[in-house]
């Protein structure tokens, strides 16, 4: 959970998003509540939920990557999901509640990945060893008896040396040991093909249905260590065997018990649903009939998870009173206000993002860290290509991205790809030509690349 004052997290995220202060004030408040709630006593906790956010504008501006900025910050469990998602022919909010359980898994490979990060060190050294003694083995492994159950399961007729069994080494072995391990430390066995085992995943599981779970379970999730992992050998390089080796050693290091535990607890207290596209769940009031008639039934179906209700998940079951939901919609053809009733009570705060201006995207294009006249010039340049734009170059092109989203579809800051794409069209394309050199682009270079005539009027094919 962060301890970023609101106005500490907006100038985190004014690093990557220009303009749109209301919505990132809103949600900077909404984030450092959930901070606050957190001191609280245990009782007064659960009585306090989230303020769940609406954010209101068109396509392009920042409503996803504020909120996506935003977990991230917080290192929060983060999914987006589409409103129409759930409004398939034949089905109506069949699988509203999978939202929930992307959120669950998305929390549990973050909880996975930081008890990872933790146990690395210690399953990289272990990782060394199991390597150095494929390479270089310093006893016969013992044969296994084979039972009947390990022919029908898969059983390996192998077992592999945890260390459990160890043996005085010879002095022979131990100098080669060290001159092995000498040379995996400098990276010169990289290249080299050695034999290890590994799980067999080749095998499609048996399905079946969870019974009110809403996901496709099968025989091994059921039944879960009771079954034996089938194993077989694969030859790999050795960079290939440290990483496999490093995650097997890691998986040993890691409860995962504990983990699917941490990570359920933080989807239920920390968790950010973002469903993108509501308005297009939104009926039209004054007729009620065929479509519109699915999408409230959707809004219907959408509604007790954002109240706050128990999903059931592959994991257990997951509360979502605490969850933050912030959605987002263009409302060209409805307002929010003709969403139902319940749902609107749902979203106490609406935010107005607003269209970008000629100054929004100059300032797009330089300033913030993802900036895209730096991403360009960071993949130019591994062809030895320095890339140099004049100022008046830039003004040229945030004036094509603004003459398109007039004159064509608003597709608001993606319009800058689209005119950047263009305008290094033929750099990109005939690269060698420039290679070891230093290109500028210039106002006159611009102008030429976009001839009014010619393109300002003829680039839909190049939108996304």
């Amino acid at each position: 959970m962060t301890e970023l004052t609101p106005k500490e997290i907006v100038i985190e995220l004014d690093k990557y998003i220009i303009g749109q202060e209301e919505a990132k004030k809103a949600m900077a408040i909404a984030l450092r509540n959930r901070y606050r709630r957190s001191l609280l006593a245990e009782e007064l906790q659960e009585e306090i939920t989230p303020k769940n956010i609406i954010m209101i504008g068109p396509t392009g501006v920042g409503k996803t990557e504020i909120a996506r900025r935003l977990a991230k910050l917080v290192h929060a469990p983060f999914i987006k999901v589409e409103a129409t998602k759930f409004t398939e022919v034949g089905y109506v909010g069949r699988d509203a509640e999978s939202m929930v359980r992307d959120l669950v898994y998305a929390s549990i490979r973050m909880a996975k990945q930081s008890k990872f990060d933790e146990v690395k060190l210690k399953a990289e050294v272990m990782a060394t060893e199991k390597l150095l003694d494929l390479l270089v083995p310093s006893m016969k492994k013992k044969a296994k008896t084979q039972t009947p159950f390990d022919m029908i399961f898969g059983g390996n007729n192998e077992e592999e040396d945890d260390g459990e069994q160890k043996q005085e080494l010879s002095e022979e072995v131990r100098l080669k040991r060290s001159e092995i391990e000498s040379k995996l430390k400098n990276g010169q066995l990289e290249d080299e093909v050695i034999e290890i085992l590994v799980e067999d995943n080749a095998s499609a599981p048996i399905g079946v249905i969870g019974a009110g779970m809403g996901d496709d379970m099968n025989i091994n999730d059921m039944l879960g260590g009771i079954l034996p992992k089938k194993k077989k050998k694969r030859r790999v390089s050795v960079a290939e065997a440290r990483k496999i080796l490093l995650q097997q050693q890691a998986d040993k290091l890691i409860d995962m018990d504990a983990i699917i535990e941490q990570g359920i607890r933080d989807a239920e207290q920390s968790g950010i649903i973002f469903l993108d596209e509501i308005d297009k769940i939104v009926g039209n009031q004054n007729f009620r009939g065929g479509a519109d008639v699915s999408r409230e039934g959707v809004q219907r179906d959408i509604l007790p998870i954002v109240e706050g209700s128990t999903v059931n998940t592959k994991y257990g079951p997951v509360k979502t009173d605490h969850v933050l939901f912030v959605a987002a919609g263009a409302f060209h053809m409805s307002k929010p206000s003709d969403l139902i009733p319940e749902l609107q009570g749902r979203f106490p705060i609406k935010v107005q993002l607003h269209n970008l201006t000629y100054e929004h995207f100059k300032a797009i294009l330089t300033q913030p860290q993802n900036a895209v006249i730096k991403q360009y010039q960071q993949l130019l340049s591994t062809e030895g290509m320095q890339l140099v734009f004049d100022e008046d170059a830039l003004e040229e092109i945030a004036r094509v991205a603004i003459y398109q989203n007039e004159n064509n579809e608003n597709i608001g800051a993606r319009r800058l790809h689209t005119v950047m794409e263009k305008l290094l069209e033929e750099i990109s394309f005939d690269v060698g030509k420039y290679s070891n050199s230093t290109v500028k682009i210039d106002k006159e270079y611009v102008n030429k690349t976009f001839d009014t005539e010619k393109y300002l009027k003829n680039l839909e094919k190049y939108i996304i």
